[in-house]
């Protein structure tokens, strides 16, 4: 990994993609969707400052865990003066996210559990397949197939 002098402030976005492993187009999804920002030199080239390092392995880590995109952003927003998240910051929202996660764990062992029942059958019946229809939760208020419960 290439080692980034103390005294550079600023880095280039192939600078950070280097430094992060993020490619640079996920850098550029990243700041398009708010999570990261850059400043413009008179060049109209991105400049990002050496913080957004760890912003960016918030981002990453977050993702490895499943963590929606939209959730990162918000918890992202509520860190004040749009600072770089922290220790602490990663363990208040990691404790946050538990629950959540608990339930996706749930459900994903549900499905890996019921994937045999289907393998062969073909049918994916709305009225007996457990992996289309488990439960029948959502028979009273939606139409169609459902893989996983719509997060509301």
């Amino acid at each position: 990994m290439p080692q980034i002098p103390e005294k550079i402030h600023e880095l280039t976005v192939g600078q950070l993609s280097a430094r992060s492993g993020a490619a640079v187009s996920a850098l550029h999804f990243y700041e398009a969707k708010g999570l990261i920002s850059s400043r413009r030199t008179p060049g109209n080239q991105r400049r990002y400052s050496r913080d957004t390092l760890r912003r960016v392995a918030f981002v990453r880590a977050s993702q490895r865990v499943g963590i929606p995109l939209a959730t990162i952003r918000e918890a992202l927003s509520r860190l004040p003066e749009e600072r770089t998240p922290t220790r602490e910051d990663w363990a208040r929202l990691s404790e946050e996210w538990r629950s959540e996660l608990e339930e996706r764990i749930q459900q994903l062992n549900r499905l890996r559990d019921h994937l045999a029942d289907c393998i062969g059958c073909g049918c994916l019946s709305l009225e007996n397949c457990v992996l289309s229809n488990p439960d029948d939760v959502f028979g009273d208020r939606l139409t169609g197939s459902r893989l996983l419960p719509e997060n509301h």
